[in-house]
This record gives structure tokens, sequence and C-alpha cells, in this order.
């Protein structure tokens, strides 16, 4: 590849920041735990759809974004990821709270129209604000469908809409698969280009302890990979947020965290032009 050719790939970019959480800090801390788990060699990085990453061209660890610890994270994370996006990759994030979805999201839409958001979460986080906070990570989705940076938002796992957040989905038409109406079978069709934003909160906390909010009657781990691996739009983008290591038993959390993040690599390889 020349120097006048920008590298066309997937970049994983961790975004150690937990300024935005409630109830407890922790998510900064897992960006470095989930590479320390995926990379130990107690698994290869073979995806289950065949695609090894192991020397893949088309991927690469960017490292951490230094980020403040302060509002001020916001504009950082938009700047890193577009800096990125302009270089021609496609960007994998390990947060960090679920904040950072919105500031990612804000580099994406100057980049990619029409986008459609797949969202894993026990919660819609659509508050207009959450504990005086409009950037609060309970708060991204409502910042990311008032600026139009979705053409459509589908979530995935919801257990806890309450009257506020139920007001907000219909006002953003927002399409939400509540967990006490789950099919094991759901069939979404999800046009592309998608973009994955994947709370590990989403699970049941018997899959994924290692989670500030721990809320029971989740998704499983398979749940989850097999509405990935249908996603037949191309993935331009995603996100693993919210592991809290502080939580977590024996890695166990941080090792579902690393198995997502190499599937959608996985997946976001074999959606790049001209790629298998």
């Amino acid at each position: 590849m020349t120097e006048n050719r920008p590298f066309v790939g997937i970049a994983l970019l961790g975004l150690p920041t937990d300024v935005m959480s409630s109830h407890m800090k922790g998510p900064a801390l897992a960006p470095a735990r989930i590479r320390e788990v995926m990379f130990d060699g107690s698994s290869n990085l073979c995806s289950e759809t065949g695609l090894d990453l192991e020397g893949h061209p088309a991927f690469r660890d960017a490292g951490d974004l230094i980020l403040n610890d302060d509002a001020g994270m916001i504009d950082q994370v938009e700047e890193g990821v577009s800096r990125l996006l302009v270089q021609g990759e496609r960007v994998l994030s390990l947060g960090g709270d679920h904040a950072v979805t919105f500031p990612i999201m804000r580099a994406y839409g100057r980049h990619f129209k029409d986008l459609t958001i797949l969202h894993f979460d026990a919660h819609p986080d659509l508050y207009d604000h959450y504990e005086g906070n409009q950037y609060s990570h309970a708060c991204p989705f409502a910042r990311i469908m008032e600026e139009g940076l979705a053409k459509r938002l589908v979530q995935v796992g919801i257990r806890t809409l309450n009257d506020h957040q139920r007001t907000q989905a219909r006002r953003f038409g927002v399409e939400i698969h509540e967990m006490r109406h789950f099919d094991p079978l759901l069939q979404l069709n999800l046009e592309g280009p998608v973009y994955v934003t994947l709370d590990l909160d989403a699970l049941d906390p018997a899959y994924a302890p290692g989670v500030s909010h721990q809320e029971p009657g989740g998704l499983s781990t398979r749940d989850v990979l097999r509405i990935i691996h249908q996603v037949k739009g191309p993935i331009v983008g995603a996100d693993v947020v919210e592991l809290n290591p502080l939580r977590d038993r024996d890695h166990m959390t941080a090792r579902v965290a690393a198995k997502f993040t190499r599937e959608l690599a996985a997946a976001m390889i074999t959606s790049l032009p001209g790629k298998p």
C-alpha cells in the first residue's frame, strides 16, 4: 500500500472514559481489559464466520484516545473518530460508557447518510437529560435522533422502559424490541449502512456480570451473536460499551466483550468494498 493511498480497513479505537456515567465509575478501565483478554492467547482471533483477524491487513489497533475528564470529552471523541474516517478507515470503538456513542455518530454523520443504528441494551438511553446532564450515558440516543444522525434506530433487549422514555421513543420513531416480547428467532430487516452499538448490560447478568447497571432477564451471548450474524446491510461502524472491570468475575464479561469485538470486526471487514 503506497503512502498516498489511504488505508481502508477497520481501526480498533479505545475510548477510556466514564465521566458521563451515573451510579458508579469503572468503564474507563474497559478498553485495556478487553484488549488484555482478546490478545492473551487463551483463544485465537478467528471469528465464527471463518475470518481470522490475526495479521489481517484490514484490521489494526489504533490505540486509545487521551480524553479529558469533563464534557470536553465529547468533542475529543468526535474529532478522533473523524480523523480515522477521513483516512478511509471504519471504526470499531471500545468504551467507556455509552455516552461515547453520541460523538461517534456525530463523526459518522458527516461521512455516511441514512444510517441505521442497531442498539443492544437493557436501557433505551433516551432521556432528555439525566441528573441534569444532557450528555449522560443515559441520553445519547435522544441527542443522536434530535440531530438527525440516523434515519432508523432499532433497539433490542430493552427492559427498563419508563413513561418518559416511551414518550421519547414515540417522538423519534424508535423501533423497540422489549425483552418481555423477545423472540429468539427475531429477524431484523436492516438495510445498510448499519452502525452497531452494543451495551453489555443488554445481556442477562448471568452472561455479563461485569457491568454497572445489572438488569436481570436479558439476552444471552448467543442471542446477540445470532442477530449480528444476520445483518446483511454493510456494517460500517460499531462500539462495545459499558464493561465495568471493577464488577467483573474472572474476566468473564471482558471475554464476552472480546468475543463481540472479534465478531463485529469480522462482519465489518466483510462489509468493506472488495473484501471477501
